[in-house]
């Protein structure tokens, strides 16, 4: 019977533990790559969303509605808002 440091020097083992490092490598890479991407889509959707609170603003929805409609809290709502009023505020009129 062998033992695990014979076990080790044989060329069989050799290749299946070279065979375990490449696939948890890929593993790894795959898993960083979809978790990269479910990152990328939730802010692509949170964007959007965020982006329609000041149209919503204007078609007279309060800061609670909105909130409960996006699915977002009322402080990021209250924020968005306050950013538009001030660029609103800062867009010089065209003459």
């Amino acid at each position: 019977m062998f033992t695990l440091d014979e076990l080790k020097q044989t060329r069989y083992f050799r290749e299946v533990a070279e065979e375990a490092k490449v696939e948890g490598w890929l593993k790894g890479r795959l898993e960083g790559r979809l978790e990269g991407k479910l990152e990328g889509r939730l802010e692509g959707r949170l964007e959007g969303r965020l982006e329609t609170i000041p149209l919503l603003l204007e078609l007279g929805l309060t800061v609670e509605q909105i909130a409960a409609k996006l699915v977002v809290d009322i402080e990021t709502v209250r924020g968005v808002a306050e950013k538009s009023v001030q660029s609103v505020n800062e867009t010089p009129l065209e003459s």
